[in-house]
């Protein structure tokens, strides 16, 4: 009976380390991703003046919703800590005619463009993945499986941008042009962080969606930030797209050299919304008992 009981228990205590070390094995995790991506900036949006952060999600334009897809490997150094690195593409746009807002209608700006972002980031896992094996014995039972696995991020990465507007049926690069007189970069830096949710097929396959608001160290990604400038010596394309306002009589003045354009005052932000599928790659073997 001592001897049933001893090796009973030494069962217990090796499957329980076992399993409490069995995410070292599974540590290198590889996704693949599709979603949707939208802006938060001064074009578009709805019926109100444009924000730029998470603040403005009133101001969302769902009409400006665009796909965007995504690559990932995540490592993890504990079961509760990890760092992804990801390449996400979409493509985020903006135009004033979506919103009834009086200055943005009358302004009639548009634009879009790509975004194309690298970055890290460190994922927070409260409650960690559980895959152990459901056992009985004299009616006792094991840990049950955890399948769904919440986080939140934060992070760092750097993303390139080239925004364009539509002139005479053709679209045409904006940065080049120098509508209000700036010679923007085409890169910038972004500060990722959100928060997603994982569900466990099994021990290596898992789906998972993540949402993520994007910070930036740059107010023209929509091409607009500050005032209206003086484009009078400029070819008729570069004055059109500088300013293409439907101004008429009393707020013709409205768009005038010197006149609010945008408002420099925060930067640009996107969202990515990612669903993705996840494959955790196993090193060695796990040699988990089995009841």
């Amino acid at each position: 009976m001592t001897k049933h009981i001893f090796i009973y228990l030494l069962a217990l205590f090796t499957l329980g380390n076992a399993s409490a070390q069995s995410w070292k094995f599974l540590r290198n995790e590889f996704s693949v991703g599709l979603g949707a991506t939208n802006f938060l900036g001064e074009l578009g949006g709805a019926n109100r003046i444009g924000s730029h952060n998470i603040k403005g999600i009133k101001d969302f334009d769902f009409n400006a919703t665009k796909p965007a897809i995504s690559l990932g490997y995540r490592r993890f150094f504990s079961p509760n800590i990890a760092a992804k690195v990801g390449f996400t593409y979409g493509q985020v746009s903006g135009n004033d005619a979506y919103t009834n807002e009086v200055f943005r209608k009358n302004r009639n700006l548009h634009f879009k463009s790509p975004i194309a972002e690298l970055a890290v980031q460190i994922d927070y896992f409260p409650f960690r993945e559980y895959f152990g094996h459901i056992y009985r014995s004299n009616g006792v039972v094991g840990k049950r499986v955890n399948n769904i696995s919440p986080y939140l991020f934060l992070g760092i990465g750097g993303f390139w941008y080239n925004p364009k507007a539509k002139y005479q049926g053709d679209w045409v690069k904006l940065r080049p042009l120098q509508t209000e007189g700036v010679a923007y970069k085409s890169l910038s830096v972004a500060f990722p962080i959100g928060m997603g949710v994982k569900y466990a097929i099994d021990k290596q396959w898992s789906i998972g969606l993540e949402i993520g608001l994007r910070y930036t160290m740059t107010d023209y990604i929509d091409d607009v930030s500050t005032e209206y400038t003086d484009k009078s010596g400029a070819d008729a394309m570069t004055q059109y797209l500088s300013n293409p306002a439907l101004s008429e009589n009393d707020n013709a003045s409205w768009t005038s050299p010197g006149q609010q354009r945008g408002s420099s005052k925060a930067n640009d932000s996107y969202v990515f919304a990612i669903f993705s599928l996840n494959y955790k790659l196993l090193k060695g073997r796990m040699n988990l008992p089995k009841f």
